[in-house]
């Protein structure tokens, strides 16, 4: 069986470790323990890109800031976002944000008796200062964070490339220019910035 191929900077990204109850209930895993990794997300999207990343560490971010020096507990946190669900790229950020915490809308896990439930813990639309605003459920803590990601700039080389493309006439060596442009910004993004506090900006609740 082929293994997937993808940029070496994707094992480089910080990780994200956190306990999921259900799954040490269950026997997934027999101390509860779930590390995901940047890989995890872009095996979830099917792409990878600055949204993806950002997305990523932002989730790293919030989780850090509600569970200071704690392992995060996966399900326990509600999220909101202020944009639709179908607005821009709001879905594949809530989609990441949900592969890690938990959080889900009406389609989550309705939970075992009164313990693990993920059904509506993510909620869009929602009138707030920042663009996602976390809220722990066992004490009420919460942040508001919202991703800059102008704040690592694209090659200048990237956007032509891409119109060429997207016109159909890019030779192969100018698509594979464009990828390898492409991924060089995320892996800034991820490597470069991944504790920057101007790309994942701390709005506070």
């Amino acid at each position: 069986m082929k293994t997937m191929n993808y940029p070496a900077f994707f094992d480089q990204a910080p990780a994200i470790t956190v306990h999921d109850g259900l799954a040490e209930f269950l026997g997934a895993c027999g101390d509860g323990m779930i590390t995901y990794r940047y890989l995890d997300a872009v095996r979830l999207a099917g792409h990878s890109c600055p949204t993806v990343a950002g997305a990523y560490l932002l989730t790293r971010r919030a989780l850090n800031l509600l569970y200071p020096e704690q392992v995060p507990e996966r399900g326990a946190v509600q999220v909101r976002f202020a944009a639709a669900l179908d607005e821009g790229v709001t879905g594949v950020i809530g989609s990441v944000v949900s592969l890690v915490t938990g959080a889900a809308g009406l389609g989550g896990f309705k939970g075992i008796g009164h313990d693990f439930r993920r059904q509506n813990l993510m909620y869009f639309a929602c009138a707030l200062e920042g663009e996602v605003r976390f809220d722990r459920l066992d004490n009420g803590s919460s942040v508001v964070l919202s991703m800059h990601m102008n704040r690592v700039e694209a090659d200048p080389r990237t956007g032509p490339l891409l119109r060429k493309i997207l016109s159909g006439v890019a030779a192969p060596q100018e698509r594979g220019e464009f990828a390898t442009l492409w991924q060089d910004r995320v892996r800034r993004i991820l490597i470069d910035h991944a504790d920057d506090p101007e790309l994942i900006l701390h709005n506070h609740a």
